[in-house]
């Protein structure tokens, strides 16, 4: 199994008419519910890197005492200070593997992050799978320590792909669907679509 979950939930949702993502009611669950639930079999422990005024909100859609919040120290200062706030709740509990995903990735399953899993060893610390020809930091397997001083090397306000830049990763082409952010209404409508298929099937 994977060590842990990190889930990054920080950001302000501008796309999704001010409603915060994280709970934004997907197939009548909260979208980071069906993050979490997805993944779960394929980790040891949940880390949610969020902010102070989410807490809350976010406590009530998961069950609490699988799940260990990362608060940011200073919100709304970027993707990767979140992952490495996330990173960081992570290596404290212990675990030297982690999947990073952003709250908004209903679509992701255990199965595909498992098989990313097996392909980190040796001297790699990143297997980043790729979609439509554009790496997917978020969905991707790392180590927790290498991952972690990349992002202190790139700094709040960073690009994820530029903590891909300082990481030794293996690239796996995958299928766009699993990895697609759920962050517009329109995005919210298809997903929720998708999730009512899987469950008939």
């Amino acid at each position: 199994m994977i060590g842990a979950l990190v889930v990054v939930a920080g950001g302000r949702s501008r796309r999704l008419d001010g409603c915060d993502k994280a709970v934004a009611e997907v197939a009548g669950r909260p979208m980071i519910a069906h993050t979490v639930d997805r993944l779960a079999s394929a980790v040891e422990r949940t880390v949610v890197n969020c902010r102070e005024d989410q807490r809350a909100a976010i406590a009530d859609a998961l069950p609490a005492p699988t799940v260990r919040f990362a608060i940011d120290p200073v919100p709304d200062a970027g993707p990767v200070a979140g992952m490495a706030t996330g990173l960081a709740a992570a290596d404290e509990a212990g675990a030297d593997r982690a999947v990073v995903v952003g709250c908004d990735m209903p679509g992701l399953d255990a199965a595909v992050v498992s098989a990313l899993a097996t392909r980190l060893h040796g001297d790699v610390d990143a297997v980043v799978p790729v979609a439509d020809g554009r790496r997917q930091p978020l969905g991707a397997v790392y180590r927790v320590d290498a991952a972690r001083k990349a992002c202190e090397t790139v700094g709040d306000g960073g690009r994820l792909t530029a903590v891909l830049d300082r990481l030794d990763t293996v690239e796996a082409t995958v299928p766009p669907g699993p990895f697609a952010s759920v962050d517009t209404p329109d995005a919210v409508v298809r997903a929720a679509r998708a999730l009512g298929e899987r469950t008939r099937q």
